[in-house]
């Protein structure tokens, strides 16, 4: 079987942020689709983009569903025209929730980083396993992934705290009016780079660290253990 080729993440922006901001701050008026038709169009884009994706794949995968569901939310929100600060609500509660159940599974026998990150599609968990069992560093490894679960559950946080701020600041209407629209374009519009870009780099420091512990205590690069990869050179 072929596998589908990962889409552009330029058009995933495009699609999920741009024409949707796009098509609430300019088509919300009266004389053109009103708050209410704006707002299901801009929603059609990333539930759209999700199902084609669910299509392609034949299942969500866990940070799809999360969003497919956020999406949801806002047009409930908007739908029901209930005051524009259950929006801020929302916007920090999702990341707020996945947060606490990922610092949860630290504490568990398999913390939740096992699943997003060593993922056996993609490295070679058996021989990392083997290599840490040769070189007595098993409990290490264990200790350094709840670490590195509890430093994920911490990027939730501050993605929450971000969330909350910044929708408190930009989205004051009652939703289901044109302003409350314009007001969540802009906001959908400036949390990707306000939002997205600092827990992005957060996460790419965690994962750095998870590496550099990978190769203390196995031996091993992390590109050892990628399928396919070549390996790296000593």
């Amino acid at each position: 079987m072929t596998r589908t080729a990962a889409p552009s993440p330029w058009l995933e922006i495009a699609v999920t942020i741009l024409l949707p901001s796009v098509v609430l701050m300019q088509a919300s008026g009266a004389d053109r689709l009103g708050p209410t038709g704006a707002l299901a169009l801009a929603l059609a884009f990333p539930l759209g983009w999700g199902l084609n994706g669910w299509w392609q794949r034949r299942g969500f995968g866990t940070l799809a569903a999360i969003g497919l569901v956020s999406t949801l939310l806002t047009g409930g929100i908007g739908l029901l025209r209930l005051d524009g600060s259950w929006f801020a609500v929302k916007e920090a509660g999702v990341p707020a929730l996945l947060g606490l159940a990922v610092a949860v599974s630290a504490f568990t026998r398999k913390p939740l980083i096992h699943a997003l990150l060593l993922q056996p599609s993609l490295f070679d968990v058996p021989r990392l396993h083997a290599a840490l069992v040769a070189r007595g560093a098993t409990e290490a490894f264990a200790q350094r992934m709840r670490q590195a679960t509890l430093w994920l559950s911490s990027t939730f946080a501050v993605s929450a705290a971000l969330n909350y701020v910044l929708a408190r600041w930009l989205v004051s209407s009652p939703a289901g009016t044109e302003a409350f629209n314009a007001e969540l374009g802009r906001f959908t519009l400036v949390s990707w780079p306000a939002i997205a870009l600092p827990t992005m780099v957060m996460s790419m420091a965690l994962l750095w660290w998870i590496g550099r512990g990978i190769q203390q205590l196995a031996g091993l690069h992390l590109n050892d253990l990628l399928l396919g990869a070549q390996p790296s050179q000593a």
